[in-house]
């Protein structure tokens, strides 16, 4: 069911610079940056073999990613895993016992279907299934 890791998010108060770090440093790229209306975040995307890394910046200060920030600072914000089918592993997830955040899945980035498991059901990892489009 689970193909690969698809990215691993990283919440920031800001992409661009947060994203100095990757480019200067470790000498990587950042892709494109777009807005994730539906979610109130910009993201942007560095490649790294077949997984990203995607730094995720809240649009609202009242999103779950800026509580986040607030709370734990910046940091490692979820893992997301690769799936041929969101519905089909969201469904699979809940019969198996674990609590959902999306029921139904939702478009993210670059329109990917997503949905996301709750921390509470993970051991403390927010966790997010993508299917690409």
């Amino acid at each position: 069911m689970i193909k690969k890791i698809h990215h691993i998010a990283i919440a920031v108060r800001d992409v661009e610079k947060a994203a100095v770090f990757y480019e200067k440093i470790l000498g990587l790229k950042l892709g494109g940056v777009e807005e994730v209306a539906g979610m109130d975040v910009k993201v942007g995307f560095i490649q790294i073999g077949e997984t990203r890394i995607e730094l995720v910046q809240p649009l609202d200060p009242a999103s779950g990613v800026a509580k986040f920030i607030e709370k734990k600072g910046e940091g490692i914000h979820h893992i997301c895993y690769e799936v041929e089918d969101t519905a089909a592993a969201l469904r699979a997830f809940e019969e198996r016992g674990a609590k959902l955040i999306d029921k139904t899945p939702r478009i993210g980035a670059h329109h990917t279907k997503v949905g996301f498991v709750h921390p509470k059901s993970t051991g403390g990892v927010l966790t997010e299934i993508c299917e690409s489009s």
